[in-house]
């Protein structure tokens, strides 16, 4: 268990540094032709709880505004530390995020409650991922214990091709996905 603990957490530095080594001009390019490539995926009238990029990853931005401009619900996960869960929210307009916790832009003080079962798709942050469709995360757990808690719900994780892994490490409680999507297009998909 440690062993493996210390394997991914190698993993995450090695993938922090790949991401890292991409330009801002790459980044921008590359986190367009994603969204795009995301947004393509996406049934007219899912409601999708998309993550709110920071730092080096993938820019949501463009996505999250495509999918507010098709009319598309949106849900923004809201991270509570004490019981290392996500709490939902609708959001309207991106302009109510703030940073939050981790960094994390959340739309604090303009929060819409979601019910249990309203999100049809998550879009999921991740440092490496395979062509197994394993997905390696942060290393807090926040939304393998909610995908854990909201079984059935189609996962999709969006990735720079540069983070892809020969195998990611895994434990029981990770959660392989759906879909993998870079800027090169659907780079693994769920049989």
């Amino acid at each position: 268990m440690h062993m493996l603990r210390e394997e991914k957490n190698k993993l995450r530095d090695i993938m922090r540094e790949r991401r890292n080594s991409l330009t801002p001009e790459e980044k921008r390019i590359k986190s367009e032709q994603i969204c795009k490539n995301t947004f393509a995926i996406i049934k007219p009238g899912e409601t999708v709880m998309g993550f709110v990029s920071k730092e080096a990853e993938v820019n949501t931005r463009p996505f999250l505004e495509m999918l507010l401009a098709a009319g598309n619900p949106l849900v923004v996960p809201i991270i509570v530390k004490e019981d290392h869960s996500l709490r939902l929210s609708y959001l309207k307009d991106l302009n109510h995020l703030v940073p939050s916790t981790f960094n994390v832009p959340e739309p604090i003080g303009h929060e819409i409650p979601v019910p249990d079962g309203a999100v049809d798709v998550v879009i999921l942050p991740m440092l490496a991922f395979d062509k197994y469709g394993s997905r390696l995360g942060y290393g807090s757990g926040y939304y393998d214990r909610f995908l854990d808690k909201n079984p059935g719900i189609k996962t999709v994780a969006m990735a720079f091709a540069c983070q892809e892994a020969e195998k990611v490490p895994t434990e029981e409680f990770d959660v392989p996905v759906d879909y993998v999507i870079t800027e090169n297009g659907i780079a693994f998909r769920k049989k």
